[in-house]
């Protein structure tokens, strides 16, 4: 079980990682050895996340989402296996770790007396400024 928050548990069962080819550094040990990890979890059939972590979850994956409801991470900065498939499983943990933190509801706030009459002086001010601009003088002043 891997321990995301107090009250999330993911059994490892439900992530698969598979080992593909990576480009970058390494020489030709990049071009034997598969090191980089795709580590994909499913989001939509997980009995580990309450419904409203898995909605948040969906919105924050973004295109690492598949149609299908699998969130797919790739993890190859690293030159071993070992080191890419803890930075994938970090990656995840702390994906789903944002997704349930709950966001702080908005309270409706309204406009204080002062800062209504401090907007509408403003506007008096720059319609004075508008009104001099344009005006041009008449042939009796």
């Amino acid at each position: 079980m891997i321990q995301v928050t107090p009250s999330i548990a993911i059994d490892e069962s439900e992530i698969s990682e598979e080992f593909v080819r990576a480009a970058g550094p390494g020489g030709q040990n990049v071009n034997k050895v598969s090191t980089a990890v795709q580590l994909r979890f499913d989001v939509l059939h997980s009995p580990a996340l309450p419904e409203d972590v898995r909605a948040r979850l969906i919105r924050l994956a973004g295109k690492r989402m598949t149609d299908e409801g699998v969130i797919v991470i790739l993890a190859k900065q690293h030159r071993t296996q070992l080191q890419n498939r803890a930075e994938a499983t970090t990656q995840l943990i702390e994906l789903i770790r944002r997704a349930a933190d709950k966001p702080k509801p908005r309270h409706k706030t309204r406009p204080t007396l002062a800062s209504k009459q401090r907007r509408l002086e403003g506007k008096k001010q720059r319609s004075e400024i508008k009104q001099t601009r344009t005006r041009r003088p008449r042939p009796d002043e």
